[in-house]
């Protein structure tokens, strides 16, 4: 890829994550002749369709939108910004436009659709933020520039996200500025990062409370209670001086003066926040104080009832 500063761009994203580089590359007066995102989709309890957060961020920016991948052959593009798009860009396109992928990992570590989610789920200590030339491979491309951050402890996945999107905007804007160079080759093993399945945001109890505490970094991990569905939205590590001295088994909920704490295979982990089924998200320990859960009851199917 040439070494000159494209200035005429295609931009392909979709969810919320890919706006702000859209917006920064508008700032920083790149011409960008078409925005392709998803097709509009029904959101919401009214099930009206809406449009993806990119495109209703290109419409604010008085630019040109379609859902079809192949319209950006033709409008004379120097290079395509592919952000969180959603969908594989064939090789016919690729070869009319040569693209640039930002990708969420230090790649070769976690190619694929959920690169923070898994990051997190497998413990990782660091992960970045890549600038990749787009192939029709799965995140094969070489790469730009990586910018790699540590992970913290506490850190949900959204947050985490957030950070990389600001990384990888800067980035981004200032290889375009400066001209793209040669990429090199990605280096290491590599791992697949899978789209999460709905059946792993279930909780089992009997894991070690490390694993269920980077589940509910995720934001969407879920048991059940009395039969009916409770989302944990947010929990402590196991370093709480509040848990260590206290046994539960797998499931079992106790409430103190101190907070909410339920038994894991490896400890109890406290719960910070939750959301009963139809219900808004709110502190655990108000939750506990409406439930008013027993001594004999547990969450999920850990335990007796």
């Amino acid at each position: 890829m040439t070494s000159a500063t494209p200035r005429r761009l295609v931009y392909l994203g979709s969810p919320q994550a890919a706006v702000a580089p859209l917006r920064a590359l508008v700032a920083a007066e790149f011409d960008i002749a078409l925005v392709v995102s998803q097709p509009d989709r029904r959101r919401g309890r009214g099930g009206a369709l809406a449009p993806s957060p990119v495109k209703a961020a290109a419409a604010e920016l008085g630019l040109a939108v379609s859902d079809q991948v192949g319209d950006v052959i033709g409008v004379g593009a120097d290079l395509g910004v592919v952000v969180a798009f959603g969908r594989l860009i064939g090789s016919d396109v690729l070869e009319a436009v040569p693209m640039v992928n930002l990708h969420f990992s230090l790649l070769p570590r976690w190619r694929g659709a959920a690169p923070v989610e898994r990051a997190l789920l497998a413990g990782d200590a660091e992960t970045g933020v890549c600038l990749m030339a787009l192939e029709a491979g799965l995140d094969t491309g070489p790469v730009h520039e990586c910018v790699s951050t540590p992970i913290d402890d506490e850190e949900t996945a959204d947050e985490l996200r957030s950070r990389l999107v600001e990384l990888g905007t800067e980035m981004l804007v200032r290889n375009l500025v400066d001209g793209l160079g040669t990429a090199r080759p990605q280096e290491g093993q590599s791992t697949y990062a899978a789209k999460i399945d709905p059946r792993e945001l279930e909780i089992d109890w009997r894991r070690p409370a490390s694993e269920i505490h980077r589940l509910v970094r995720l934001g969407a991990a879920w048991t059940t209670f009395r039969g009916r569905r409770l989302k944990v939205r947010r929990a402590t590590g196991t370093g709480s001086a509040m848990v260590a001295d206290v046994e539960l088994t797998p499931g079992a909920v106790s409430t103190t003066s101190a907070g909410v704490l339920v038994g894991t295979g490896t400890g109890p982990l406290e719960l910070v926040e939750v959301q009963p089924e139809g219900k808004p998200a709110q502190r655990a320990r108000d939750w506990a104080n409406g439930a008013r859960p027993g001594p004999a009851e547990h969450f999920g199917g850990s335990g007796p009832t």
